[in-house]
């Protein structure tokens, strides 16, 4: 198994420069990872540094919180899309789901995947504040909604993937629509388990410590 290729080499901190996004495409290109996943200021310089590879560029929108306009999350998108990102991880906006405001949730996710036709859309759940009764919901609504993957976590928030949860996200969503397990993901074995769960990308900023360990 090629464990590169379900990899989203991940740099999202407030702090990182354009030298460590630099190294990150570095990386990326040497260890063919499917993706760099960077802040939407870097998406033009990673687009450019990875040109000609195999090394998608991946950004995030209403990142991380999920709580702004849909109208900016759909500009931000657009964006995005035409400064060089391939794939783009919107986070839903867990408060209307929560309060079962699901016209609301669906809506958004509909107009967002308009706007991504021929690009892959990630829709980013953070399953560490839903119920399970919740994370079951939003999953038929990104299905019924053909975005590309359910994504559980941002990374910031109180928790991340569990294989609990992609478990669960998988005896929804079937094979309508990808997982993408996210968040804690640190070890060889963490992503193994994921995968055997049903991931079928993993986003993590320790890619290099779990590729020394795979086998």
């Amino acid at each position: 198994m090629e464990y590169s290729k379900y990899i989203d080499h991940t740099l999202l901190r407030s702090d990182a420069t354009i030298d460590d996004i630099f190294l990150l495409c570095e990386e990326a290109k040497k260890y063919h990872f499917a993706s760099v996943c960077v802040n939407p200021c870097f998406v033009p310089f990673a687009k450019s540094y990875l040109e000609n590879s195999d090394v998608k560029v991946c950004t995030v929108v209403g990142f991380p919180l999920g709580a702004t306009f849909t109208r900016t999350k759909v500009d931000e998108a657009m964006y995005a899309i035409k400064e060089g990102a391939d794939e783009i991880d919107m986070v839903i906006n867990i408060g209307m789901l929560k309060a079962h405001q699901y016209d609301y949730v669906q809506e958004e996710i509909a107009i967002l995947r308009e706007v991504t036709l021929g690009y892959t859309l990630k829709v980013i759940i953070e399953t560490c504040l839903l119920t399970k009764e919740e994370i079951v919901k939003v999953s038929e609504i990104i299905r019924d909604r053909h975005a590309d993957f359910v994504k559980t976590s941002t990374g910031f928030s109180k928790g991340g993937a569990t294989v609990e949860d992609i478990k669960l996200i998988k005896s929804v969503v079937g094979d309508s629509c990808l997982i993408k397990a996210s968040g804690g993901i640190r070890t060889a074995i963490d992503m193994k388990n994921m995968i055997e769960a049903g991931a079928s990308r993993i986003g993590t900023s320790s890619s290099l410590q779990i590729l020394n360990f795979v086998s």
